[in-house]
């Protein structure tokens, strides 16, 4: 049976190395975003995404100002995390210790040093967002 996330588990999971759908909402016409991000996150703390300045995603997220996003587990036992939040800070460029981090949470100490390495110099934008809403399901009660 699938039950919710306690707030420990919430946090841990989110804390875990997954990619993560950010989801934010179109003016120009077009559908909304969505779109498979890294992102950053201390249990308790805020989500940190970092992109390219330029993009559409960071368009849309300086003129919307709140997002979603969406942590989940694809192998068994299937879990999700979705956080509705408010875009509460940017800072451009991003700082070249946070670009590393970022990194090496998903490629490792080499090659996050040699991603972040890559990206010296790019006009890039760190978006800062507060967690207002959660939406959490585990379903390890199933298998």
């Amino acid at each position: 049976m699938a039950k919710s996330f306690t707030e420990a588990e919430r946090q841990e999971f989110l804390a875990d190395s997954h990619v993560a759908v950010l989801s934010v909402a179109a003016t120009d016409g077009r559908p909304p975003v969505a779109v498979p991000v890294w992102y950053d996150y201390t249990p308790g703390g805020q989500i940190r995404i970092s992109t390219a300045a330029g993009r559409r995603k960071a368009r849309l997220m300086e003129e919307a100002g709140v997002v979603t996003v969406t942590v989940q587990r694809e192998q068994l036992p299937y879990q999700y995390v979705v956080v509705e939040g408010t875009v509460v800070g940017t800072t451009t460029p991003v700082p070249r210790e946070t670009r590393e981090a970022i990194a090496v949470r998903y490629l490792g100490p080499e090659g996050g040093r040699a991603f972040a390495d890559q990206m010296e110099g790019s006009d890039s934008v760190l978006f800062t967002i507060r967690p207002d809403r959660w939406i959490t399901q585990d379903f390890s009660g199933y298998f």
